[in-house]
């Protein structure tokens, strides 16, 4: 059973003390491929390092994430731009709007997103959105941008399947993780009603790790929990939805052979 991990920030410190067998074990459940979205600036090094040393299976993104847009943002725009500059990334991301944990930069942070959603169009790549408390916002502001040239995937999507078919006619995928294991998310009902049309798997670990490992450090490896959790919602063999998923993988990171 091949899988992608669309959404994996395996270069965290919660990783990093045991990180070989990680992505050992990740390899074991199947998965072929992590992509690894970007923070700020403090995460680069860590991310590229894992390139570096797996470099058939760990793919950086560029981009600063909305919980560290604040007033300095843009000196971090900056040092995304000087990046996306001089090598290639698999995506622009992650980037988006975050309202959960705090309002006050919320201007900042539609600048910063608006902005890396252009640079995206400009160099052919896909965006990785972040859309915590904010679904209806991001999917307006996409909207407006919308063109052939933008095209990406909203990361950990919990939305309901009314803001999936919008997500989905403006040519974007949805990413689904570990929430939809939670008894309470409504998500394994939407999924009943969306199918696996432009959905792809990711975990975002070491966070939202799903059941029965929540509340744990998130791995790579439990993507496949996941995997045969949307089996068993949509009543069919978890390698139909390892199939499917790992197809639209490839079509949103623009790497079919």
């Amino acid at each position: 059973m091949e899988l992608v991990d669309t959404h994996t920030h395996l270069y965290t410190r919660q990783l990093a003390p045991d990180i070989e067998q990680v992505v050992q074990r990740a390899k074991d459940a199947g998965v072929q491929k992590f992509y690894l979205p970007n923070i700020d600036s403090s995460s680069i090094e860590a991310m590229l390092s894992l390139e570096n040393t797996w470099p058939d299976s760990c793919f950086p993104m560029m981009g600063i994430h909305p919980c560290s847009v604040n007033a300095d943002f843009e000196q971090e725009l900056a040092v995304v731009k000087e990046w996306i500059g001089k090598r290639p990334f698999a995506a622009i991301g992650e980037i988006g709007i975050d309202l959960y944990w705090d309002k006050t930069f919320i201007e900042e942070q539609k600048t910063a997103f608006l902005q890396q959603i252009r640079w995206a169009k400009d160099l052919g790549l896909p965006v990785v959105i972040h859309c915590r408390e904010s679904m209806d916002l991001v999917i307006d502001l996409v909207a407006r941008e919308a063109d052939d040239r933008l095209w990406g995937v909203f990361h950990c999507f919990t939305g309901d399947a009314k803001q999936a078919e919008k997500i989905r006619e403006m040519g974007f995928f949805l990413g689904i993780g570990g929430v939809l294991t939670y008894k309470n998310s409504g998500l394994a009902e939407t999924l009943q009603q969306i199918g696996l049309e432009k959905v792809v798997l990711e975990t975002d670990s070491p966070y939202l790790a799903p059941v029965p490992y929540r509340g744990k450090r998130n791995e790579s490896a439990y993507i496949r929990v996941v995997a045969e959790k949307a089996a068993e919602v949509l009543g069919v063999p978890p390698e139909k939805v390892a199939e499917i998923t790992t197809d639209n993988a490839k079509t949103l990171f623009n790497t079919r052979e």
